[in-house]
């Protein structure tokens, strides 16, 4: 798959088929993401690769938690600022309502949070999940080495006719799957990525983008 197609067919699928994933294709991809771009050749990643019977109980485990409405885990980092400002906040909110309405959960459903939570956690029913995890010792460089890493397996998915949705969700469950993958205490969670294929007849969400204008400037044309 040329990398402009990779780059356009790329999106957060939150609909996956049952259909198995090849471990060696999964080798493959993250053998050849390792050659993503790490400052100090640090590579601060560290993924563990979740799939079969400890998925399952992974999932179980934590669509448990949503449904009886768990708050989760005291939170490592923050998902977003705590006050989002504009453009930020619109974009945010737009795609939220676009993202959830594709997955019959609208915005007035007082078990909106609820619903939203345990389809997260069970990973939209991919077969296969990975879950990126930094050193505590690393700082804001390492973790957008780890953000450039993932990226870089999420366009080779794509080239293999797969997948994913990053989720940093899993952060609110980190205990639990802490508990199945056997992470170090010196280690934080960082996200997950669920994998597979993308289930027939689903509905297909594709969010906008901001016109190039915004967010970047020519200096010197």
């Amino acid at each position: 798959m040329d990398v402009y197609e990779a780059v356009a067919s790329r999106r957060a699928v939150r609909a996956f088929s049952d259909e198995p994933v090849s471990m060696e294709i999964l080798e493959g991809v993250l053998a050849a993401a390792a050659r993503a771009p790490s400052s100090g050749n640090l590579q601060p990643w560290h993924v563990y690769v979740v799939t079969g019977g400890p998925l399952a109980e992974l999932k179980r485990r934590a669509t448990a938690r949503a449904l009886a409405g768990d708050p989760g885990d005291e939170r490592e980092y923050p998902m977003y600022p705590a006050e989002l400002t504009a453009p930020y906040r619109d974009r945010f909110s737009a795609a939220a309502a676009q993202r959830y309405k594709a997955l019959g959960i609208e915005r007035d459903d007082p078990d909106r949070p609820m619903k939203i939570a345990a389809l997260n956690s069970a990973a939209f029913g991919a077969p296969v999940v990975l879950f990126c995890y930094l050193d505590r010792t690393m700082g804001p460089g390492q973790w957008a080495d780890a953000g450039m890493y993932l990226q870089t397996v999420m366009l080779l998915l794509r080239a293999e006719g797969l997948h994913s949705c990053p989720q940093v969700m899993w952060t609110v469950y980190r205990k639990t799957v802490s508990d199945i993958v056997g992470a170090d205490d010196g280690l934080v969670l960082f996200c997950g990525v669920s994998v597979g294929f993308e289930k027939e007849g689903a509905p297909r969400l594709r969010t906008g983008r901001a016109d190039m204008a915004e967010t970047v400037s020519f200096i010197g044309r």
